[in-house]
């Protein structure tokens, strides 16, 4: 399965050079948060604009296959009662496991 995940690419180029990422979300670790925030195909554009919109600084879109990751992906609501649910990375993500990088 592929997973969306949207990055500073100041964050993306560090990941490639220490071989972890582990940003949650904008402004949030994944120490901070438990898990890092990833979304479905049909769900990465909606974070962008709710979450992303009046970042200046340069994104990048991760596509991620969960095939190569080695810690669990979990879908969860992210609000009891939400309805929706978003995939949920409980682990870094490993550069290797993301198969494709796009700018945003």
């Amino acid at each position: 399965m592929r997973i969306f995940h949207i990055a500073t690419l100041a964050d993306w180029i560090a990941a490639r050079e220490t071989g972890t990422y582990a940003t949650s979300t904008r402004g949030r670790t994944l120490a901070e948060e438990g898990f890092i925030h990833a979304s479905r195909a049909d769900q990465w554009e909606g974070v962008r604009a709710a979450f992303y919109a009046d970042v200046s600084e340069p994104l990048v879109l991760l596509e991620v296959d969960t095939g190569l990751l080695d810690v669990p992906v979990v879908e969860e609501e992210p609000a009891p009662g939400a309805g929706v649910t978003f995939p949920h990375v409980y682990g870094v993500i490993r550069p290797a496991a993301v198969v494709a990088v796009t700018p945003l």
